[in-house]
């Protein structure tokens, strides 16, 4: 089965094509959201034009931004990064062009989703994924499948209240939320506050042996904490999957792992913290396990 494969992001949109789950190549370009939704869709119309032109392709997945209606394959909503995106139908406009199968998933729901077919999540069931940059976004993963409420919303860890006193009723929705304080964004916010130099999170780790430079990944470490903690008496999961680009710092899934029997029950303590494996190419690799899924509803029925 071959598959094209789209990841959406607000700053460039990943593509490639998938052949029996293996990726073939991977390329991307800039997404300039600012432009709006419209522009997002000609854009990725004219990717496939381009690449469906040179071979022939069995169905279409989509990993975007925004939060997703995936029975529909549209946009629910998303916010001022990606303009006018909000209502679009991805599905339907690109089946009436392509009359091709198309799945359409939230980019942390199909990173999970690659987790559970092909990476960290293949020997678990159930579990949760919550990545860490810009903001902190979560998914459930339940039988293999996506959990997702009941209005396709389920998962938004970051908006859990961990800093109540930082927060008043009718103030911005994720005031005193653990976004503010475990996201990538914080981490660095309080590095470069410390010295403007230390503005991602790479150039911070180059300087974890600073002491000062320690102190600061510890205190943002015990803020991911406030979350899991949470989040593992809630849904006492057997694992959990931890991904974003920060995440491949091996220091921060040890710390989490020898601290987190401090903060749990011990009926709680069998759960496993892992890092997520598939790397950027997580969102890519569960749009393609979702497309061939809805391909396989689909059957040969005319789209």
């Amino acid at each position: 089965m071959k598959n094209l494969v789209f990841d959406i992001g607000g700053t460039a949109i990943k593509y490639g094509i998938c052949e029996n789950d293996k990726l073939l190549q991977v390329n991307e370009i800039p997404t300039n959201a600012l432009m709006g939704g419209r522009h997002v869709m000609d854009t990725l119309t004219g990717l496939i034009r381009s690449i469906a032109g040179n071979t022939e392709c069995d169905a279409i997945g989509i990993s975007t931004a925004g939060q997703v209606d995936s029975s529909k394959g549209s946009i629910i909503y998303a916010n001022s990064n990606l303009p006018d995106y909000t209502g679009t139908q991805i599905r339907r406009e690109l089946e009436n062009i392509f009359h091709l199968p198309v799945a359409v998933e939230n980019d942390v729901n199909s990173a999970a989703i690659g987790e559970a077919a092909y990476g960290a999540g293949q020997e678990y069931p159930d579990f949760l994924c919550l990545t860490y940059g810009t903001g902190v976004g979560g998914a459930i993963v339940h039988n293999k499948q996506i959990y997702h409420g009941s209005s396709f919303s389920a998962g938004e860890f970051g908006a859990i209240v961990t800093h109540g006193a930082a927060r008043t009723f009718g103030s911005d929705f994720f005031d005193g939320c653990y976004e503010r304080y475990a996201s990538t964004t914080a981490l660095v916010n309080s590095a470069s506050t410390f010295h403007p130099s230390l503005t991602d999170g790479r150039k911070i780790f180059e300087r974890i042996g600073d002491e000062e430079i320690k102190a600061i990944v510890d205190c943002w470490i015990t803020e991911i904490l406030f979350g899991l903690t949470t989040l593992i008496h809630i849904f006492n999961p057997s694992c959990i999957i931890l991904g974003g680009g920060i995440m491949v710092q091996p220091y921060i899934i040890e710390q989490i792992k020898s601290k987190i029997g401090q903060s749990i029950m011990p009926s709680f303590a069998h759960v496993e913290i892992k890092p997520a494996a598939l790397g950027n190419n997580a969102g890519l690799l569960g749009a393609n396990y979702l497309a061939a899924q809805y391909k396989s509803q689909c059957g040969n029925k005319e789209i």
